[in-house]
């Protein structure tokens, strides 16, 4: 009979700490693997944010396009994993003057903050509003494009 009670002073610590510890795990792996879930989901928003930016710069460039003013409505879910998200870019030189330049684009999730950074290579003749910031939740999202008589783009976030 001595073993009986032996095996109940070691196991009952045992089934205790499972009983405690898996719950904490599974929350904790269940968090993990939503939070990069959501950070993928993010990237794939900003990529193809980015690629809308991307056509509208090779569709406009061409010199056949007449100076004017295109708005291009946001075709891109209004929330991201039920988060809505803002962006903004930021407009780079590569190099030098006359080279190319380069667009950060950075989309953040409000409430929970995941965020993922794209880039559209451009050429020498354009323009980036740093102010604008694209608001998913907005019923006007949308992506602005100035082309001036000279072929400079101007782009905006509205």
């Amino acid at each position: 009979m001595p073993h009986v009670a032996l095996e109940a002073v070691i196991m009952a610590p045992l089934l205790i700490l499972q009983i405690l510890l898996f719950p904490m795990v599974a929350s904790t792996m269940t968090s993990y693997w939503a939070d990069a879930n959501r950070q993928i989901i993010v990237q794939e928003t900003a990529n193809q944010l980015a690629g809308a930016i991307q056509q509208l710069y090779l569709s406009l460039s061409r010199e056949e396009v007449v100076a004017g003013t295109v708005m291009l409505a946001s075709t891109l879910p209004k929330e991201v994993a039920s988060y809505p998200y803002t962006a903004k870019g930021v407009l780079k030189s590569s190099l030098g003057s006359g080279s190319g330049k380069i667009l950060v684009l950075n989309l953040t999730l409000q409430i929970v903050g995941n965020s993922a950074t794209a880039f559209v290579a451009f050429g020498p003749n354009v323009l980036w509003n740093e102010e604008s910031v694209f608001y998913s939740d907005s019923s006007t999202a949308s992506i602005e494009v100035q082309k001036f008589a000279n072929g400079t783009l101007s782009f905006s976030f509205e």
